[in-house]
């Protein structure tokens, strides 16, 4: 996927600067609050503009200054390849968990989306979708 299939927004002013819809969509990663989580779709959503997958492209070309494990897929799969890292954080922060079953592969968790999705509103202490 290309840089173009972002949602146009008039293109960066300088060829080092963030593309004004990964700057939104970074903005919406750092106010999910700690121990909680939105999908890629919440977050277009939220901006009114996008979509999940364009969410997931900047969050993967630029997610890395931003709690990046708080911006997730909708089944509650942990993000392949960043299991360990994602899972300390979540446990740091007391994100909801769904414990594996012994069949599932590597016995990784996946999040409780139930308890842990966010809605975006003010009241952050077990209000969720």
């Amino acid at each position: 996927m290309s840089q173009e299939s972002l949602p146009s927004d008039g293109g960066p002013e300088h060829p080092d600067a963030l593309p004004a819809y990964a700057e939104r969509v970074l903005e919406v990663a750092e106010l999910i609050p700690p121990g909680r989580v939105m999908t890629y779709g919440d977050v277009a959503e939220w901006l009114g503009e996008g979509g999940p997958r364009q969410v997931g492209r900047v969050m993967a070309l630029y997610g890395g200054a931003v709690p990046w494990w708080r911006v997730v897929r909708a089944d509650g799969v942990l993000l392949p390849g960043h299991e360990p890292r994602a899972l300390g954080h979540y446990r740091a922060e007391g994100t909801p968990l769904r414990e594996a079953g012994r069949a599932a592969e590597g016995h990784v968790p996946r999040l409780d989306m139930r308890r842990a999705r966010w809605d975006g509103g003010a009241d952050t202490g077990g209000h969720t979708w």
